[in-house]
């Protein structure tokens, strides 16, 4: 269970940078009159996935924390 958990943490940590990378790319091809995804209407959406995803890898980095500890 400890791995899976890790693999998941990585997952979302990766995934969120990824995203908020998509975001700032969507942002800079919008300047210039073309977009990359056309289902979103704004990039700042993209960007408020990406930190629910961190703020979930934050509370799984926490819960780790607090089980070692209690130990």
């Amino acid at each position: 269970m400890k791995r899976f958990e890790t693999i998941v943490r990585r997952i979302f940590f990766y995934g969120a940078f990824v995203i908020a990378a998509i975001a700032l790319l969507e942002k800079i091809f919008r300047f210039f009159g073309y977009t990359l995804l056309r289902s979103y209407s704004s990039p700042w959406r993209l960007l408020e996935i990406a930190a629910i995803c961190l703020l979930f890898v934050i509370v799984l980095q926490l819960r780790q924390i607090r089980i070692s500890t209690s130990k």
